[in-house]
């Protein structure tokens, strides 16, 4: 699935748990026990949500929610905020500072993880799909099938969750670090310049002589998959 949530929970045991269900889910994880460190890495590598304790260590859950809502790059992070406070007035204050759904402790971890598919419906539908379009790209998840118009490409299982990580966000940049966690795994100690081979391999399965490369190499920084690409024309 390639979704990677950012978890700012302080209380280990919670945390674990909310660790083990939305990987089993097969989201990508990252937890934060701090405030602080938590609004670092939401401003380094904005993740696709945030689930958020309200009550954390040296910077609240309602302050980094401002602040993300002040800041560009992550004004449309979606956030999910966790916590005990579950008096009207706080729901209230919560969802003022920019929270897209509140969730009171306790809560059932099924519950918690329907919050999240349906926080992620309503702000990203293209990473939540089974098939995902642009121009005249497509892939079907379920099927495993990738086309360029009525063309079918021939990708290995590497050049498929490429393209699959690259379609999810058209425009943005990702460097070799973040496709190598997203494709093969964070824990993988597979060189960066492997991606540079995989890449090689999905441009020329994605082109035909005279046509225009979807792909586009932003130097010093990573890959994208071309914004203005319309799928017509060489």
């Amino acid at each position: 699935m390639s979704i990677r949530i950012l978890v700012a929970e302080d209380e280990e045991s919670l945390a674990a748990i909310l660790d083990y269900n939305l990987r089993k889910e097969g989201y990508e994880v990252e937890l934060a026990e701090d405030g602080e460190f938590a609004l670092l890495r939401l401003l380094e590598e904005p993740p696709d949500l945030l689930v958020l304790d309200w009550m954390l260590p040296n910077l609240s859950g309602v302050e980094i929610c401002r602040r993300a809502r002040a800041r560009p790059e992550t004004r449309e992070t979606p956030i999910v905020m966790l916590t005990a406070r579950d008096a009207e007035e706080d729901r209230v204050r919560g969802l003022d500072a920019g929270a897209d759904d509140y969730i009171a402790k306790p809560f059932s971890v099924t519950e918690f993880l329907a919050r999240v598919r349906a926080v992620l419906r309503r702000s990203n539908p293209q990473a939540m799909a089974d098939v995902l379009r642009f121009a005249d790209l497509t892939l079907d998840r379920v099927t495993h099938r990738a086309r360029r118009g009525e063309r079918d490409l021939k990708l290995g299982p590497t050049e498929f969750r490429l393209l699959e990580a690259l379609m999810r966000r058209p425009g943005r940049v990702f460097s070799r670090e973040r496709l190598l966690s997203l494709v093969w795994g964070a824990e993988t100690e597979i060189e960066a310049r492997t991606v540079d081979v995989h890449i090689g391999r999905l441009r020329k399965a994605l082109n035909e002589p005279g046509e225009r490369d979807p792909l586009r190499t932003v130097r010093a920084a990573g890959y994208a998959l071309d914004e203005t690409y319309e799928g017509v024309g060489p």
